[in-house]
């Protein structure tokens, strides 16, 4: 196997790492803000965002190399992204925008506090919401012909982009409720567990409802599934994330297990969008653009992948730094404003 082979297989690896990692540290801070009308005082909403206010900043690199790398890797797959998700697209960024600016006005305002912890909140719903619409309309597939988009501005909403839509919300205020319980102590923390527990149940609701709604998509990426002895050596992504749910339970139920619920819901989106690539594979874009037919030149993703040896390493190591210097719990009256 060649070079034209491997390359577009590595560019597949570093995007899809680049959305899990931001999937998953960006999710609990977009979690906080969708889990903010629920702060029982403004006191209390500073607490909640005093845990995320020393890391949240870099989350966003995460989705800029998965975009970054997707245009130099795969630039006719972008084109289509671009060309059919354009407005979900545009509310996220604007959305994230307005989530960013609230989240650093709200520590400086006075008289204008609550109006920024609404705007935070509103935000990160919307971030949220569009994302899972971006998904989903991915997951459901693109009407191409020729290796072009033939459809039209809003073929991306349907009934199964807003299921995933509300999936993804509820999923990252699984994350952000978690993120609490790791992070405070106190009646923070038990705020927290009290609003974890139910959405355990939803968000697993959600999961298996969208699970089940895959077959039936045109796309049909949940074909490879179920051709030849697939389902032998795919088995264990499912039954993993079941019992990965059972644990979760568990976990939220048991007094003084903090690290766990956190650790754990990390754990069910990992398995939940390793399930997914591997329906997808080896398309980019559902139901027949593979990696291959959108690659770039070799010399153009060569090029591109030595940048990427020196700065991956360079984002992990800042991630990783960042979180063991604030790691520990944050107390109530702690702030990095």
């Amino acid at each position: 196997m060649t070079m034209e082979y491997w390359l577009p297989v590595i560019w597949f690896g570093v995007i899809g790492f680049g959305v899990l990692m931001y999937v998953l540290l960006d999710g609990f801070v977009l979690g906080l803000g969708i889990l903010a009308p629920f702060a029982e005082d403004e006191g209390q909403l500073d607490h909640m965002m005093n845990t995320a206010a020393p890391i949240w900043d870099g989350n966003e690199t995460w989705l800029v190399l998965g975009g970054a790398g997707l245009l130099a890797a795969f630039p006719r797959a972008y084109a289509i992204v671009l060309s059919a998700l354009y407005l979900p697209v545009l509310v996220m960024l604007i959305a994230l925008v307005f989530r960013g600016v609230a989240f650093e006005f709200r520590f400086k305002a006075k008289r204008a506090k609550r109006f920024w912890g609404g705007a935070f909140a509103v935000g990160s719903m919307v971030t949220a919401f569009s994302q899972g619409v971006i998904l989903g309309a991915l997951v459901e597939g693109m009407p191409l012909q020729e290796g072009k988009y033939v459809g039209g501005a809003f073929d991306w909403f349907s009934p199964f982009s807003m299921l995933t839509g509300v999936a993804v919300l509820f999923g990252y205020a699984l994350l952000g409720s978690t993120w609490l319980i790791l992070k405070t102590e106190g009646r923070m923390q038990l705020v927290a567990r009290t609003l974890t527990r139910p959405l355990v149940l939803v968000v697993v609701a959600f999961m298996g409802l969208v699970s089940a709604w895959l077959p039936f998509l045109d796309s049909r990426i949940m074909d490879r599934w179920f051709e030849g002895a697939n389902f032998l050596w795919l088995a264990p992504v499912p039954l993993a994330a079941l019992v990965n749910a059972f644990l979760l339970w568990r976990a939220v139920m048991a007094e003084g297990r903090d690290a766990a619920p956190f650790l754990l819901s990390l754990l069910f989106f990992a398995l939940g969008f390793a399930g997914l690539v591997l329906g997808i594979w080896p398309n980019i874009v559902p139901p027949a653009l593979t990696i291959w037919e959108a690659a770039s030149p070799p010399s153009s993703q060569g090029f591109v992948l030595v940048g990427l040896v020196v700065l991956l390493p360079a984002i992990l190591g800042y991630t990783a730094w960042s979180y063991s210097v604030f790691k520990g719990k944050i107390a109530a009256d702690v702030g990095y404003h």
